[in-house]
């Protein structure tokens, strides 16, 4: 994510129960690391950056030839001996995805899914203007797609071992969107409330589906009930 000042946004995280990781030098510019132990937020002071799903992928140039295989129109190609090797692409929702060759920070002891104020991790929602050729996209690189009618709307779940991604009406989720659930949305409006956080329902349909709040740098945050 974007985030014109890394140390306050990961302050906020940090008041939110993430543990913050420790970065490296593999970036120039000043970033910080937030994580439940599932999800990981990287938060970069670099202006011009948009919300983007990275992933890691080690030793990527060996396999650089099987993501051109698939038809990836690569925005980023940075390979080198002597450059942090990544590359990156757009989904046909427009949203970029990014793959690097290591993390750019140390692995957390936290627990997978310690629980936060806001809940627990759920999805990373993503706009999709043509929801057939988005759920192409994500179940050729190794997502399993499913359609459902949740508690936002009609979606299309990818889902793969370690991360969800749900596929949207731009409409619905107009930019990527960071989604947690609870069985009690009335403890954690009131613990993100405690935090200064400005809670307002998130209603759907005239019915109130779950809350909606915003991270300092403008990081889209949806808690929804446990279902």
């Amino acid at each position: 994510m974007p985030a014109p000042d890394p140390r306050a946004a990961s302050e906020f995280y940090a008041g939110l129960g993430f543990s913050l990781a420790e970065v490296g030098e593999t970036r120039r510019h000043p970033y910080a690391v937030a994580t439940d132990g599932r999800l990981c937020i990287g938060m970069h002071g670099l202006a011009d950056l948009e919300p983007t799903l990275c992933f890691v992928r080690p030793d990527l140039v060996a396999h650089l030839d099987r993501y051109e295989d698939l038809g990836l129109t690569l925005e980023l190609r940075r390979l080198g001996t002597d450059v942090f090797n990544e590359i990156g692409w757009r989904d046909p929702g427009g949203n970029p995805v990014r793959l690097v060759e290591a993390r750019t920070f140390s692995p957390s002891p936290t627990p997978s899914g310690q629980c936060v104020a806001c809940g627990y991790f759920r999805e990373i929602a993503l706009p999709a203007i043509d929801l057939g050729a988005s759920r192409a996209h994500w179940e050729r690189l190794g997502f399993v797609a499913l359609d459902e009618d949740g508690p936002l709307g009609p979606c299309t779940i990818c889902t793969s071992d370690t991360l969800t991604i749900g596929l949207y009406d731009p409409g619905r989720i107009p930019r990527p969107t960071v989604i947690f659930e609870s069985d009690d949305l009335g403890r954690v409006a009131a613990a993100l409330t405690d935090r200064g956080c400005a809670v307002s329902p998130d209603t759907v349909g005239g019915e109130i589906a779950g809350l909606r709040f915003a991270a300092p740098e403008g990081t889209p945050l949806r808690i929804l009930r446990t279902e």
